[in-house]
């Protein structure tokens, strides 16, 4: 069975850092592209970052380069999403996504976590 655990979410200070976590597990093929995404209340879902799992490329929203980092450790199937200097404007649920599978090949999505900066 397929399925993405996220962890890491939390209430921080503006100015504050937080590292999320996605583990990954089930996949017979990839995942091959893993990607966070966001979504605020009254705002519509945002690609936050994505890394190609087999080259380590990545690409960013405008809105975090310089102040998020997505890594992955392939051993253990996990992507991480640093967040530092942290705003109020980054709380959010925050949703790992990733495209691969077992018996179907599609893009799968976590449960989300929270996180909320706020002083």
């Amino acid at each position: 069975q397929v399925q993405l655990v996220e962890s890491g979410g939390g209430l921080v200070q503006p100015g504050g850092s937080l590292r999320l976590s996605c583990a990954a597990s089930g996949f017979t093929v990839g995942p091959i592209v893993m990607s966070w995404y966001r979504l605020a209340p009254g705002k519509e879902r945002e690609l936050v970052a994505t890394i190609v799992t087999t080259s380590s490329v990545t690409n960013y929203a405008d809105s975090v380069k310089g102040r998020f980092t997505i890594s992955r450790d392939n051993a253990k199937n996990t992507v991480f999403l640093q967040m530092n200097s942290l705003k109020p404007e980054d709380t959010a649920v925050y949703y790992c996504q990733a495209w691969g599978g077992g018996s179907t090949i599609r893009n799968y999505w976590g449960q989300g976590t929270q996180v909320t900066v706020s002083s």
